[in-house]
């Protein structure tokens, strides 16, 4: 965590407490003391994005009215829900097959591509 902070512009207890519900949606493991720190609690190719925003922020990003609605379904829609329905169920779909080792693998390529044009 303290590499991270080093390295990102926010503050310690924000990157603690997002570590914190990591670990509690599974996410992370946390093992303290001495050589302690954070680890991956299964493997990159089993851990969603959507896995990861749901621990982190709960469903009511994905889930809930685009507008802020209380109350928003199919029965009771809002302004915006039919335009919206389709794109939050790709979205979602999008989120619930990409996996950390998916985005890892398509930074690695980005970087190598980058890397390429500059020689």
């Amino acid at each position: 965590l303290d590499r991270l902070v080093e390295n990102a512009s926010l503050p310690r207890e924000f990157l603690a407490k997002i570590f914190r519900q990591l670990v509690e949606g599974g996410i992370l493991n946390s093992a303290k003391g001495p050589g302690g720190g954070f680890s991956l609690a299964r493997p990159a190719h089993e851990i969603t994005l959507l896995q990861i925003i749901e621990a982190v922020d709960g469903t009511s990003h994905t889930d809930g009215c685009v507008v802020g609605l209380a109350r928003c379904d199919d029965s009771m829609p809002c302004p915006q829900h039919d335009l919206f329905k389709p794109i939050r169920q790709r979205l979602k779909a999008y989120l619930a097959t990409t996996t950390l080792a998916d985005t890892a693998a398509s930074l690695r390529d980005k970087r190598a591509a980058i890397a390429k044009a500059q020689v």
